[in-house]
């Protein structure tokens, strides 16, 4: 369930591979083990043959005790710190939905009916300060161990994924503070995470809005991004394209604007010639001339196809433009660089000046002009934005792709999730039985989960 719509997601949205989940093919070897050991046991009428403290406290005798179908209480937790954005709760719980069980006979017993199971929303935030005995579970299991052992390794692998995501998307979109964020990380990973990447930028963006009164869209490059919450992918020319027009920028997004639906931004990529002042000037110059052609000819609705939506940097961090004077350090002078963004945007504003128009179309020219954003790629992670921010460069929106995957630089942790079983069931009550160092934690966002929602 988001935190934003209320709505869950369950199976008609993930299809799951149920029947190989079911047997373990997605998990960690040892949970097999166990599962089907504690079976077996159960089976066998096996009863506790060990000692234990808990039972001499609590004067219950061992041979009472069915190790079998012991009912534990399991919570789950991140171990990124400062805090997470969290995503993929639907999944697990979906997975808790239609793989709780055992086989008997060949056949498969659903017993997710007698867990219960509290969980939070996707996009809820919770804190982790580094001490795993005070933690702020996002999932609250009780049940027969047995039937739910193996799911452990899916659940935490999607929990892990689609928090990681969220949450660097969340922390670029406050270091961009408040600018648009392209969500261009599909080129970087296996196309089968496409949906759920996109899934969990969408559930940032919708965090980040709600924490800072933002109204930022949520802009994905591929259909698949935005399958889950119904969002397409938007995109504009690729290097390839200008390459196809034999290098001339101009003609291929004169093409574009003549071929594409008006509501697709004509946003051109200007960094092919290594000169993205230059040839940021030839495609206004040209996109402009088409538009005021239009106009003068009273042919609005063709007009607004030659409106320049902004212009593109992707130079190499290999590269220094051949705008950018040097200065011998390649952090200042290599890539898309604050330098080079500020002289691009001067160039920008000003080009007006350089069109031989007559005055009826000063103004509108200069507004044109200055209605042309700036979106910057190429190497953008939140210490590069918080940097572009901070000295204030004229960009107006960034595009991020690889570093959204990255692990959490500086805390040491791939945005894991921890599972522990912190009680078990004896005699009709939940008595502690952590591990040293883990003890049960609540979070007052927990909510009881109704399986009616997973059907």
């Amino acid at each position: 369930m988001s935190r934003f719509n209320g709505k869950r997601l369950n199976n008609r949205t993930f299809k799951l591979d149920i029947e190989r989940m079911r047997q373990a093919w997605y998990s960690d070897k040892y949970f097999w083990n166990i599962a089907d050991t504690l079976q077996k046991l159960a089976a066998a009428g096996y009863r506790f043959r060990g000692h234990s403290d808990v039972l001499d406290r609590l004067g219950i005798d061992p041979a009472t005790i069915d190790v079998g179908n012991m009912e534990v209480e399991m919570q789950v937790f991140t171990r990124r710190a400062p805090q997470v954005i969290v995503c993929g709760v639907d999944k697990a719980l979906t997975m808790l939905r239609h793989c709780t069980g055992y086989y008997e006979e060949g056949n498969f017993i659903e017993t997710c009916n007698k867990l219960e199971v509290w969980a939070v929303q996707d996009g809820d935030r919770v804190v982790y300060e580094g001490d795993p005995m005070h933690v702020q579970p996002v999932l609250r299991i009780r049940g027969r161990y047995r039937d739910f052992a193996i799911l452990e390794t899916p659940i935490l692998g999607v929990l892990a994924r689609g928090s990681r995501i969220a949450t660097n998307v969340y922390n670029v979109l406050k270091a961009a503070r408040g600018k648009p964020v392209l969500f261009f990380p599909a080129r970087f990973d296996a196309h089968e995470v496409q949906a759920a990447d996109g899934y969990a930028y969408d559930i940032a963006v919708k965090r980040f809005n709600a924490d800072f009164g933002g109204k930022l869209p949520s802009s994905v490059s591929t259909d698949a991004q935005g399958d889950w919450w119904g969002g397409i992918g938007g995109g504009t020319i690729a290097h390839a394209a200008i390459a196809c027009f034999l290098g001339d920028t101009a003609e291929t997004i004169l093409t574009f604007a003549e071929t594409r639906d008006v509501s697709i931004p004509r946003i051109a990529l200007v960094d092919f010639h290594n000169d993205c002042i230059g040839d940021s000037l030839k495609v206004m110059r040209a996109m402009f001339a088409r538009y005021r052609a239009c106009v003068d000819a009273g042919q609005m609705e063709e007009a607004a196809k030659y409106k320049l939506y902004g212009v593109r940097p992707d130079t190499s961090n290999t590269l220094r433009d051949v705008r950018v004077e040097p200065l011998g350090d390649p952090a200042l002078d290599c890539g898309v660089n604050p330098r080079l963004v500020f002289d691009l945007r001067r160039a920008i504003d000003s080009a007006y000046l350089h069109w031989d128009l007559p005055p009826e179309w000063l103004e509108r020219a200069r507004q044109w002009c200055h209605e042309v954003k700036i979106v910057v790629t190429g190497g953008f992670n939140p210490e590069k934005i918080e940097r572009f921010e901070r000295l204030q460069v004229p960009a107006d929106i960034y595009g991020v792709g690889s570093s959204l995957l990255d692990t959490c630089a500086g805390c040491g942790t791939n945005t894991d999730f921890t599972a522990d079983v912190v009680r078990i069931k004896l005699d009709g009550h939940w008595v502690d039985m952590a591990k040293v160092g883990r003890q049960a934690c609540d979070n007052p966002d927990l909510q009881p989960v109704d399986w009616a929602e997973f059907e």
